[in-house]
């Protein structure tokens, strides 16, 4: 591949993904929650209770941004917090009602939003997104512990 394609793909998804995640900000906010907390609330709501270590391995993101969404969505009593049986040390994490009917206002605009982003794109390539996306995701993958070759032609 040639700098001027890989520029142009690069170029394009990190706008994509600094103008979704501003987005989904500005639809968020009113809610009264930050990026990254509607997709604990999701999870919860798909999952149901679980530890923290699991909703961080869910979510894709580090122990401690689990620990502090948690930490705040409790505060506003869309959560709650309780030590694990097996394990004092662990935290299980669960919706409240509060929490339930904010991940269903939380559902509406998720909606939205992936409707606003795909107009204009036929239904067909909106339904493949998601299965390229997640292949473009598992490649850069950093948990995975793939390097970049470089110095070589491909």
């Amino acid at each position: 591949m040639d700098f001027a394609q890989a520029d142009a793909i690069n170029q394009a998804i990190r706008l994509l993904s600094l103008r979704h995640r501003a987005r989904a900000a500005a639809l968020l906010a009113p809610l009264g929650l930050h990026p990254g907390q509607e997709a604990l609330l999701l999870e919860l709501d798909r999952a149901g209770p679980m530890i923290q270590a699991q909703l961080s391995e869910a979510l894709g993101c580090e122990p401690p941004s689990v620990t502090l969404m948690s930490r705040k969505l409790e505060a506003s009593g869309h959560i709650t917090r309780r030590s694990a049986p097996a394990d004092k040390r662990a935290s299980v994490v669960e919706l409240t009602d509060s929490g339930r009917a904010l991940a269903g206002q939380v559902k509406e605009l998720w909606c939205a939003l992936a409707e606003e982003t795909v107009t204009g794109l036929p239904a067909e390539t909106a339904a493949e997104l998601p299965a390229i996306l997640n292949t473009l995701t598992g490649n850069v993958d950093t948990r995975r512990g793939r390097g970049i070759a470089t110095g070589r032609a491909r």
